[in-house]
């Protein structure tokens, strides 16, 4: 399960991604929206459709599950579900450090499209 569960979630979309963000404490959905948006400032605004379909994916999938006992639908991370999380941003770790290596300084190799390799100057 853990496996498929990997092979559907990682790379994680952004919403996803701080949707699991904002569920590490248990919201329910208008807060989950205010949160992401907040995080984000701006920058990703969540609309109920979008949200509410997310939520129901993911709980289904195990993902978050929804609080016994409250008046309204709470929602917070389950244990797989941070174990992804925690996994995303690792890789996206990687992949940012990778990113500022090449890009530092502004300088780009030059590939050998013959070759398919960086290009002695």
């Amino acid at each position: 399960m853990r496996e498929a569960l990997r092979k559907k979630y990682i790379p994680m979309t952004e919403t996803i991604y701080y949707t699991l963000l904002s569920v590490v404490i248990p919201r329910h959905g208008y807060a989950i929206m205010q949160h992401v948006s907040s995080l984000t400032k701006g920058r990703i605004l969540l609309g109920t459709g979008t949200l509410y379909t997310m939520l129901g994916r993911l709980t289904s999938d195990g993902m978050i599950r929804v609080l016994p006992d409250s008046e309204k639908k709470i929602y917070q991370i389950t244990d797989i579900g941070l174990e992804l999380l925690r996994e995303e941003t690792r890789r996206l770790e990687l992949q940012l450090k990778d990113g500022r290596k090449i890009l530092s300084g502004g300088v780009f190799p030059v590939l050998d499209v013959e070759n398919g390799q960086e290009a002695t100057k």
